[in-house]
């Protein structure tokens, strides 16, 4: 296992140099300079190159050299997000790949148990101001719950466990989405006439012998100048243990 780790991690830090190597390579050229010759007496001069015609004009004209064009300044923008893009897609790949290994060797060590599980909870945590009006959960494309409510019961239920089972190990994606009222009093009536639509979406790896809970929170962030649109959000935590444990939600990375 060691191997392989060490393995993966040389395997990593190359690909991000070949990325950085890119990155370099990709900055413009300058326009303006040209090949030099050496000449007998030291000095340097450019290069001419002519081309006679074959049909004995003695006309010369240059050849082109075959160079690339100078990259300008938005075409290099263009490719450094590119490429920008690319090293942090790798980087999630590689931290995905990295708990994979931190599980898988987990699960080694502990005797390779059989079976997995996964739990998911979600919990609402946002103020009065919002008012939690629907709730849709899907978990590996199954709908695992799906509620509309305007009566207050909904936004009344602060935990809600989603679902509870055997997973096969291996990657999963969890989505939720939230429908949330505007709910205020007096002076801030106003709110009951905004609603305010949150999504999200989560990746998580389960492997043999583990349960992992997978905790959603809607909960506001940002200050008192931030505007309500963008005030909800949701936050995801995951809290891995050994098969047949209790306990859900709650804590983890």
């Amino acid at each position: 296992m060691r191997r392989y780790a060490t393995g993966f991690a040389l395997a990593t830090t190359l690909a991000i140099s070949v990325l950085a190597s890119s990155i370099a390579t990709a900055q413009p050229k300058d326009a303006g300079s040209a090949p030099l010759a050496k000449g007998d007496g030291g000095s340097s001069a450019p290069i001419a190159t002519t081309s006679s015609s074959s049909s004995g004009a003695g006309s010369g004209a240059p050849l082109a050299t075959g160079d690339k064009p100078a990259m300008d300044g938005p075409t290099y923008t263009v490719r450094l997000r590119d490429l920008e893009a690319r090293v942090d897609e790798l980087k999630d790949q590689i931290r995905r790949s990295h708990t994979r290994l931190a599980l898988l060797s987990d699960t080694i060590l502990s005797g390779g148990a059989a079976g997995s599980r996964s739990e998911v909870v979600f919990k609402n945590e946002m103020s009065s101001a919002y008012r939690l009006v629907k709730a849709l959960v899907v978990l590996d494309g199954a709908i695992q719950y799906n509620r509309a409510d305007d009566t207050g019961a909904l936004a009344d239920q602060k935990e809600i466990p989603v679902f509870t089972g055997s997973v096969s190990p291996g990657d999963h994606t969890v989505q939720v989405q939230l429908t949330f009222q505007g709910n205020g009093y007096g002076v801030f009536t106003y709110l009951k006439g905004y609603k305010f639509e949150v999504k999200s979406s989560h990746s998580f790896t389960v492997v043999e012998g583990k349960t992992l809970s997978v905790t959603a929170t809607s909960l506001e962030k940002g200050g008192v100048t931030t505007p309500l649109d963008q005030r909800p959000a949701v936050e995801w935590r995951e809290k891995i243990q050994a098969l047949g444990a209790g306990g859900s939600g709650g804590g983890g990375k």
